[in-house]
């Protein structure tokens, strides 16, 4: 079936004043869809900004942290190292340490009933120098000297003394010196002994069971760093 012709009694200028209004429309909203596609982008833009802002915040604070947290490790360390370096030095300072009121003591055991060592002159190492060695042949290493005179109120068996002597701890060795007879009737005798470093109280030596408790802790220190 044919189609029903149909003519427009609309002025030209009607027509054409519509058509101007379909592409202003039209304009309009592609406007408005650029606007809202690019407020979208500025948005999505901000939001990564914000991000990235928050999370270089968090680092900057991390890292504040692990300066504190150093900080407060880097005390520890200090102290634990000056504890150290006292340690080292008290052993050091107390390495050529000899207890001599004791030992004294156990020279004094060591003569017969009624002699009495009635002067000490001791010479011992430091711990700044060694001690010096004897030059003659036969003699022991020592570090420290007694020469110490007793008084017997008998002839004194100067060769029973010496014997006594040698099982002092530290004996490096024993040397007589002059007998002489008082006018009181005793006898005043001189010996020179010679001792090693067996004497030494070692008080501030590190023993091996410390030395690998320290070890321990420092590599455990040095694993949780």
């Amino acid at each position: 079936m044919a189609a029903e012709p149909r003519a427009s009694l609309l002025p030209e200028e009607i027509r054409t004043e519509r058509g101007d209004r379909r592409m202003r429309r039209g304009l309009v909203l592609g406007i408005i869809g650029t606007a809202v596609v690019a407020a979208v982008a500025i948005g999505a833009v901000f939001a990564l900004q914000v991000q990235a802002a928050v999370q270089l915040a968090l680092s900057q604070q991390a890292t504040t942290d692990l300066l504190l947290q150093q900080t407060e490790y880097g005390e520890i360390r200090e102290l634990r190292s000056n504890v150290t370096i006292v340690a080292a030095a008290q052993e050091i300072g107390a390495s050529t340490e000899i207890d001599w009121r004791d030992y004294l003591q156990q020279v004094q055991a060591t003569l017969p009933a009624g002699v009495v060592v009635t002067q000490a002159d001791i010479d011992s190492a430091t711990p700044m120098a060694a001690y010096a060695q004897a030059t003659a042949p036969l003699q022991g290493a020592r570090v420290a000297t007694i020469a110490f005179t007793a008084t017997s109120p008998t002839l004194p068996d100067v060769p029973r003394w010496l014997e006594g002597l040698a099982d002092l701890p530290g004996y490096a060795d024993a040397l007589p010196g002059e007998t002489s007879a008082n006018d009181d009737g005793t006898y005043t005798v001189n010996i020179t002994m010679h001792i090693d470093d067996e004497v030494f109280t070692n008080r501030f030596a590190e023993t091996p069971e410390a030395a690998s408790d320290t070890a321990g802790e420092t590599d455990a220190q040095k694993d949780g760093e």
